[in-house]
Order: C-alpha cells, then sequence, then structure tokens
C-alpha cells in the first residue's frame, strides 16, 4: 500500500523544494498545512501586520498546495468554477479552463505563496504530531516529525479532505498485488494491460476511472451506492476571456460574484430547503443518464434512490461513457474480503486483479488531528466532542471551549454543497484575525470561546440541518456522523455565515492574561510579544483580507 504521497512521481509543474527551513524554538503563531486555509491565513496575519519571522507554516508534505498537491490522480479537478475557487484579493486573470484542473490549482497557490512573501515561512517535511495546551505558559507545546517548538496561538489548516479513508476490509494486507488510495496516486505503478479493481463511486473515482479505463486491460468499478452525475459544464477560457480580466478587473470581479450568487440562489437554496425543485433536477440527470447509457441493466445499476444532493452532486461527460467500454464492468455486490489474488464479493465470486485503487474519501468526521490535540483539561479534540455529546462541532466552524489560542479553519459544519469553500475559509480568517486583533489590544494571553457560546451555536446548527437534503434526503453520506448529526457542511446560505464571523465579538471570548478590568496582568504575554512585530516589515501591498467577499 502507497502511504507517502510524496512517495509519487513529481509533477512536471513542481519545482525543485528549496532546503527545508529550520524550526525555531518559539513561534508566535503557527500555522498547520499550506493549502488555501494556510495560505490565507498567513497572507492576513502579514496583512494585519505581523512580521515574517511571528508565523511559521509547518506542511507535512514537500511542497505548497495542501489537498491540491496530495491529489494528483489523473483527470483531478475541481467542480467549482475558477474564478470563484480562488483567493478574492488574489484573482488568477489567466486561468485556462473555466473549472481548472489540478496542476493548475497547485501553480496557482505556488505562486500565490511566492507573490505574498509567505513561501520561505514555511516549514516542509513538518507534520504536526501532537500538540499540547501549556496553561502555565500559556503556550502550546507541539511535536512535529522535524522536532519540537511552542506556540502562542494554534491555527490548524489541515481541512477534512486531508486524511484518505480507507476500508478496513478483511484480508486487506494479505493483497499480493499494488493497493494505493486515489490522494496516495502511485504513478510509478503502469496500469498497462492491468486487471484494477475500484473501490468507491465517489467524486475522484468518477475522475480518474476514464483515464485508467483506457490504460488497463480491465476494470472492475465496486460500487455500494451511485451517484448523481451531471454533464460538466468545464470549457477551454478564451482569449478574449483573458484578456478582458487582465485589462478589465472588474469583469472577473463580475464572473466571480455571478457564479456566487447563482449558486447560492439557485442550487443551494434547493439543497438547504430540499425543495420540490429537487425533483426537476432529477429529472434532469435521470435524462442524462438515460442519453448516455442505453443498455437498461446497467443504467439501472446507475440509478440513485436518494434524492439528488443527499450525496455529493457530481459532473462528469465522459464516466457513464467509460463504463460501457467493453474492458469495464459493474460489480454491486458487497465486498466481503480481499485475498491474495482479488476480491470476493457476497455471492461468492473472486475478482481476479492485480490492482487495488480506493476512491473511498477522506476521514472527515474522524479526521486524525482531533486525536493529536489536546486542550485545558488534558483531553484531546476527540474526547472532548465525545464527552460533549454533541458530535463535531465548533462555533463558527473554528473556536472550542477548553482550546485556548486554537483555531480550525474549514473545521465543523463549514463543508458546503452548492458553492466554493474559499468563500468560508476567508470569512474565517478575518475571525480569527479579529479575535487575535482583540487580544492584542487587551495584551492577552489567551483568547477562548465561552461554553455557552459554542453550545448554542451548536444546537442552532442541527436545528437548521435537520430539514436540508443532506439530512432528510435518504441517503447515508459522509456528511453525517455515527449518530446521523451533520457535522460537516453548513446549513444555510453561505452570505449568512460571511455575515456572522467575520465580524469578532469579544463577548463571546474569554480573554484572559489582560491588562486592567478582569485581566491577570502578564505583560509578556501574546499581545505584547506580538506587539513589538508590528510594522516591522510582515505587511505587503496587497488588498485587505480582513472584509472577504464573495
Amino acid at each position: 500500500m502507497t502511504n507517502s504521497a510524496d512517495a509519487l512521481r513529481p509533477h512536471l509543474n513542481r519545482p525543485g523544494q528549496a532546503a527545508p527551513l529550520d524550526l525555531p524554538a518559539h513561534v508566535p503563531i503557527a500555522i498547520v498545512g499550506s493549502g488555501f486555509s494556510g495560505l490565507g491565513s498567513a497572507i492576513a496575519l502579514a496583512d494585519e501586520g505581523y512580521a515574517p519571522s511571528d508565523v511559521l507554516i509547518l506542511e507535512r508534505r514537500a511542497g505548497v498546495g495542501g489537498t491540491w498537491y496530495d491529489n494528483s490522480y489523473p483527470g483531478c479537478r475541481c467542480d467549482v468554477p475558477s474564478n470563484l475557487y480562488s483567493f478574492s484579493f488574489a484573482p488568477n486573470p489567466n486561468w485556462s479552463e473555466t473549472f481548472s484542473g489540478q496542476p493548475e490549482i497547485e501553480r496557482y497557490l505556488q505562486s500565490t505563496a511566492r507573490r505574498y512573501g509567505v513561501l520561505d515561512r514555511i516549514a516542509v517535511d513538518a507534520e504536526l504530531e501532537s500538540a499540547r495546551w501549556d496553561a502555565e505558559r500559556s503556550v502550546w507545546e507541539l511535536d512535529t516529525a522535524r522536532g519540537s517548538l511552542t506556540a502562542d496561538v494554534l491555527i490548524s489548516g489541515g481541512g477534512g479532505l486531508s486524511e484518505p479513508s480507507i476500508p478496513d476490509l478483511t484480508g486487506a494486507e494479505t493483497f499480493a498485488g499494488t493497493s494505493f488510495h486515489s490522494a496516495q496516486w502511485n504513478h510509478e505503478h503502469d496500469l498497462t494491460g492491468r486487471r484494477v479493481a475500484i473501490i468507491g463511486t465517489g467524486a475522484s473515482t468518477i475522475q480518474f476511472l476514464p483515464h485508467v479505463q483506457r490504460e488497463a486491460g480491465h476494470v472492475t468499478l465496486f460500487q455500494r451506492t451511485p451517484p448523481w452525475v451531471f454533464p460538466h459544464r468545464n470549457r477551454p477560457t478564451r482569449g478574449y476571456e483573458r484578456l478582458a480580466f487582465r485589462v478589465l478587473p472588474w469583469t472577473q470581479r463580475f464572473s466571480r460574484a455571478r457564479n456566487y450568487w447563482m449558486g447560492e440562489f439557485l442550487l443551494g437554496s434547493m439543497l438547504i430547503h430540499n425543495s420540490p425543485m429537487l425533483t426537476r433536477l432529477e429529472r434532469l440527470a435521470r435524462r442524462y443518464l438515460a442519453r448516455q447509457v442505453a443498455d437498461p441493466e446497467l443504467r439501472a445499476k446507475l440509478t440513485p434512490t436518494y434524492t439528488p444532493g443527499c450525496k455529493r452532486l457530481l459532473q462528469s461527460n465522459d464516466y457513464y461513457p467509460a463504463l460501457q467500454r467493453p474492458n469495464v464492468s459493474v460489480e454491486t455486490e458487497k465486498i466481503i474480503e480481499v485475498v491474495p489474488s482479488g476480491v470476493v464479493t457476497a455471492d461468492g465470486v473472486l475478482h481476479e486483479v492485480d490492482t487495488i485503487i480506493y476512491g473511498t474519501g477522506f476521514r472527515i468526521t474522524n479526521n486524525p488531528m482531533a486525536e493529536r490535540v489536546i486542550g485545558t483539561d488534558g483531553r484531546t479534540l476527540k474526547e472532548h466532542w465525545s464527552s460533549a455529546g454533541v458530535g463535531m462541532s465548533a462555533y463558527c466552524g473554528a473556536t472550542i471551549p477548553g482550546f485556548p489560542n486554537f483555531f480550525m479553519l474549514a473545521g465543523p459544519n463549514t463543508g458546503i454543497g452548492h458553492t466554493s469553500l474559499v468563500v468560508m475559509i476567508e470569512a474565517q480568517i478575518a475571525h480569527v484575525t479579529g479575535a487575535l486583533r482583540a487580544m492584542r489590544q487587551r495584551r492577552g494571553t489567551a483568547v477562548e470561546v465561552r461554553p455557552e457560546v459554542a453550545s448554542r451555536w451548536a444546537s442552532e446548527i442541527q436545528v437548521k440541518a435537520a430539514p436540508t437534503v443532506w439530512n432528510s434526503g435518504g441517503c447515508s453520506s459522509w456528511y453525517l456522523d455515527e449518530a446521523g448529526r451533520n457535522t460537516t457542511l453548513w446549513p444555510d446560505y453561505t452570505f449568512r455565515f460571511v455575515r456572522r464571523t467575520r465580524q469578532f465579538d469579544p463577548k463571546d471570548y474569554l480573554i484572559t492574561g489582560t491588562h486592567g478590568e478582569g485581566g491577570t496582568g502578564n505583560s509578556a504575554g501574546l499581545g505584547a510579544g506580538l506587539g513589538l512585530g508590528i510594522g516591522a516589515g510582515g505587511a505587503t501591498e496587497k488588498p485587505s483580507t480582513s472584509a472577504p467577499t464573495p
């Protein structure tokens, strides 16, 4: 089994890595991950005036890009329009397609990091192994793959699509062939003429299966639940469009806003309210399936029995055609075990294969990061959530009681089913910088959300989630935890999340170690320390990220 994305063949767009940045003994702000969340945070902190030496990004891989570095499988592409799936303050007028592929998004993140001066603040090969809050010193004690350090503030920007989910199949360790997850693609393994088993039918599978089909001798797709699939609207960006974006930047802002508001009030409205309009969407998907798949038996296998949107809506123009090629078969029987020579299904059939590719998604509701972060009472984040009885939860998807100076980006209930996650991330970043600004102004050492505020937020989320298609659409999905709670998706319009989150309200938080009323008087605290960095060369000329816009 391939276990490290860094064992993969490098992409042509990946430059040689610079010498690893040495870890300091202490850093005021440590950020985990160099994807959109991590890079956006570092850029916003520089915009706030923090010096470069105040911020360190801990990246577990050998390069920049987060999930867009890891997921290098053939056909990997974003299903959100390019002009929307990018930072609002760093538009790219040169997108080559309306829905960008993985290599171009990775290059965008690399160039953005370089442009805003944060590339040299990234410590690569420095996976966070544990983080423990030291209440006496008001610091996070961090253990990484490259050594230990302390930080006043810890920002987790790893996101939900960071830990591959591999099913616990009986006998998987006995398989004599090659197996790997789509997020850990083994580019050294030649698929030409191979007998390939693909397990799972999610967003990644429908993108890489057509490419595998063209190389492999035979492909067996093991399907548990079929997805609803729609035509993909991607096309090359026209030359005059790129010219307009460069010469008249407002045209790209208009394109971004149009995509955003159409997503909010068309698809978003249907999903949030489990609208009767979803039946019309289902008819469109059924007609597309009927046009694409002639065989009634195969078409029946590929027809979902749940409401569109209950699971992620997928887009592809070549998935259905690939499934009808003579070297592809679709197997719907349950997998019983894996043996050295292949996969055995419930009907007793041995499907002989020499390669297994897992397209089984990510550990969203049981992300290992929750087992590595230890709060004030000595419990891990996972233990805290378990004992609280509300499942995975964070105020504004970012802060948790008992975990001072700890911020999650793209955390619980910030996922979306109809628009760009970057919109949510930018709003959260504004919330984090607001918290640090308030703490700095009060010369505090720690900021922590009030328990009653977090509790009200968690209750409100579940009330809002109940009538959505994600909860009531008749399927079992990774959106819901084992208790049936929606702990992943934001169950409302994203502009409401932005409005509520980007403004930090000190009344919702406990700021300790402050001078004056209610303070504990630690003059060497975070506020004092970071205050020295203001104006020390951290800010660069760029639009402010304090008020992100769609």
